[in-house]
């Protein structure tokens, strides 16, 4: 069976979760994958964690907030975009999961929660998840397309959904708040014995405000564990589709090939594999190129001869490259965008990639 164009994925998939290392293009890339997708009549929204400004401005908008912001366009759907702000996020996963407002007070006001909020490691990821999951339920957007953080775990963005409740599960974090659930006997003198220790190496009035922070959490854990069994299951079955994106630089594919596998560790495949920045083709073989830069080497046209010899060498060498690539994703639709000659500055240049990537 033939994989579905890049058009017939963004017309079928409900969320479009775009992966890849750095310096690849990959905010640009989900951009132009939500635009593409308003283009063709649905109401798309990307989440991107870049904070440069270069995408508000492709988008003709001053900036972009942790709110989705519509974008006017002569497109029959719409498009929407908003830049995460994780630690705003945190604050409403606080809100939504409190049994009330004065225990999503306490944890708000708390000087441990203001210091861990946006420096816990692999917060963004969950925040980017939860931004992703709150996104999709609400029910204002066909489409959902997330510009993940950049990272070379692939797994990282996969298990954030379960990062509060596997914290909330951890030992330790049940023995600082057994007291706060009147246990008595060995599970509290455990406590004491965990806070006593901790507060010999970082302080005491640290840990008093960890354990505070802790304890201000009682009662919240089925409601993470709830959002996180939701939000796996919406990012492993038919509606979600993941996007690779690289560039043909043996590095980057490299990186490709070691996210490939660690998806599919987690039974997960790519929907898409997208490969920025390509030379352009002469339309000569190497070997044509090299006789006509022998035929000419000792003429004024020798120089010009050499850089096609070296570009199509070079762009046969990426060829090369791309194609290993795509046949370590069989399943998977390959696209190809070429080296364009300017930056992606305004919607036309997001449109001129929407179209490579539906054409």
């Amino acid at each position: 069976m033939n994989a579905p164009s890049c058009a017939e994925l963004l017309a079928q998939r409900q969320v479009v979760i775009v992966c890849g290392t750095g310096g690849v293009g990959k905010t640009t890339t989900s951009a132009a994958i939500a635009l593409a997708a308003a283009e063709a009549g649905r109401r798309a929204v990307v989440v991107t964690i870049d904070p440069a400004k270069r995408l508000a401005d492709a988008l003709g908008v001053s900036r972009l907030d942790n709110t989705p912001t519509v974008i006017d366009g002569p497109w029959p759907g719409l498009l929407g975009a908003l830049m995460l702000d994780t630690k705003s996020t945190f604050d409403e996963v606080v809100r939504r999961n409190a049994t009330d407002d004065d225990q999503a007070e306490r944890i708000l006001s708390s000087r441990f929660y203001r210091n861990v909020s946006g420096t816990l490691s692999g917060t963004q990821d969950y925040m980017a998840v939860e931004k992703l999951a709150e996104l999709h339920a609400d029910g204002d957007w066909d489409l959902v397309v997330v510009d993940t953080p950049p990272t070379r775990d692939a797994l990282a963005f996969l298990e954030a959904p379960q990062m509060l409740s596997r914290l909330l599960d951890n030992p330790i974090y049940k023995l600082i708040t057994a007291g706060n659930r009147g246990v008595l006997g060995v599970a509290n003198r455990a406590a004491q014995t965990v806070v006593r220790q901790l507060a010999r190496v970082v302080g005491a009035h640290v840990v008093d405000e960890a354990v505070a922070f802790f304890q201000s959490f009682d009662g919240m854990e089925r409601g993470f564990k709830e959002r996180a069994e939701a939000t796996l299951a919406l990012m492993g079955d038919e509606r979600t589709a993941f996007v690779l994106v690289a560039s043909p630089r043996r590095d980057t594919l490299d990186e490709a090939r070691y996210f490939l596998d660690r998806i599919r560790r987690a039974d997960l495949d790519a929907a898409a594999v997208i490969v920025n920045r390509m030379l352009p083709r002469t339309g000569l073989s190497v070997t044509q190129a090299q006789t006509l830069h022998t035929s000419l080497a000792d003429s004024g046209g020798g120089g010009a001869a050499q850089a096609l010899l070296d570009l199509t060498t070079a762009g046969e060498a990426d060829d090369d490259r791309v194609a290993d690539l795509s046949r370590a994703a069989p399943n998977a639709v390959l696209a190809t965008v070429p080296m364009l000659a300017d930056d992606i500055h305004d919607i036309d240049g997001l449109r001129v990639i929407a179209e490579l990537l539906t054409r």
